[in-house]
Parts: structure tokens; sequence; C-alpha cells
């Protein structure tokens, strides 16, 4: 009889753990963009400075759709109306120190980014809300800065949508998006 029964539990058991399945590749699969972008490598560094000047500023988690042959900005993309710049989750930022975004002193913390494009130039939007999907949850009242660019063309189309962080001058540090054939640069001032 105790054989039997775990005989049983044992079916029952390898029933359960093959029923549970990993959930397929994303099709917009995630990624991270950091200043200074050497942070994620900084625990290779020998020595305590170059480890320190490695130490994360700012962070953006955003997910990469595909262009797939898609008209993006103006067709896939509305102009005028609200984007979560990427797919699935609101892309966010970090700041690990207090910066000036758009002209307000932002505290350190975490915030989402929405982007309103035109044809002519991005507004780039920091709000408070956090956690969400899409552009499902963003309430435009939780927006705490903002900063309009031009949007430029790129020489060459961009398959995924692309984030990166760079040092532009002194303190200040571009926050740049492009896919298909357009670009943006946002300041972004450190203190």
């Amino acid at each position: 009889m105790k054989k039997l029964l775990f005989i049983i539990a044992i079916a029952i058991t390898a029933t359960t753990v093959n029923a549970q399945e990993f959930a397929k590749m994303d099709k917009s699969p995630m990624d991270r963009a950091y200043f200074p972008a050497g942070a994620p490598h900084r625990a290779f560094k020998k020595d305590a400075a170059e480890k320190m000047a490695l130490e994360p500023q700012i962070r953006v988690t955003y997910s990469r759709p595909a262009k797939k042959g898609r008209d993006v900005f103006g067709g896939l993309l509305k102009f005028g109306e609200a984007w979560r710049i990427g797919a699935n989750e609101s892309t966010e930022i970090l700041f690990v120190n207090d910066v000036n975004f758009g002209g307000k002193n932002i505290k350190a913390g975490r915030y989402s980014l929405i982007i309103i494009p035109t044809a002519t130039e991005w507004t780039l939007k920091l709000n408070t809300g956090l956690d969400g999907w899409g552009n499902y949850g963003y309430d435009a009242s939780k927006d705490i800065a903002s900063i309009t660019v031009p949007v430029a063309k790129s020489s060459k189309e961009i398959e995924n949508l692309s984030i990166a962080l760079y040092e532009a001058s002194k303190n200040t540090v571009h926050l740049k998006i492009g896919w298909d054939k357009s670009i943006a640069e946002f300041p972004i001032s450190i203190k």
C-alpha cells in the first residue's frame, strides 16, 4: 500500500511539474541603457577609482520592438499621441542622484517616460506613475517635467528601438532615442 501511494505521489508531482511551462521568448526583448555605459561591467575593474567612475548614475529599462517593415512614426505611432517608448511594460528611468530635467529639479528615484511625437519634434515627459503596461496606465496629471526637442533623420534605418545615454558635455547627459529613421536627444543635467 505504501509503495502504491508513493508511486501515485510521484506521478502527480511529475504531472504538475510538466504542466508548468516557461513563457516563450518575447518579440520585443527588454534591455537597459546606463550612464556611464560601462556601469554593468564595473565589477571587472581592479582599480577602486575605475570602479567608482563606473557607478551608475542613470538607468533606462525598456523593451525593443522591431520595425518589421512598418511605417513607424505617423503610422504605427500616431503623431500627437502619447507613446510609452517601446513595447510591453512602460519604459522607466532611474536617477541615482538628483537631476535637472526640462528646467526642473528632479529628486533621485524611478520615473516612467512617455513621448508625444510629431513629424518635427518629440516631447519627452517624466511621469511618477510606475509599473504600468503600455499607455494604458498613463495619467498625464502625474507628469512632473517635460523636454521638447527637434527630431533628426537617421542616415540608416534603425530596425529595433534603441536607447543610449552619453555625456554630451560636462554634467550633461543626453538620452538618445532612435527607431526607424528618427532620432531625438534629450539633455539631462546631473547635479
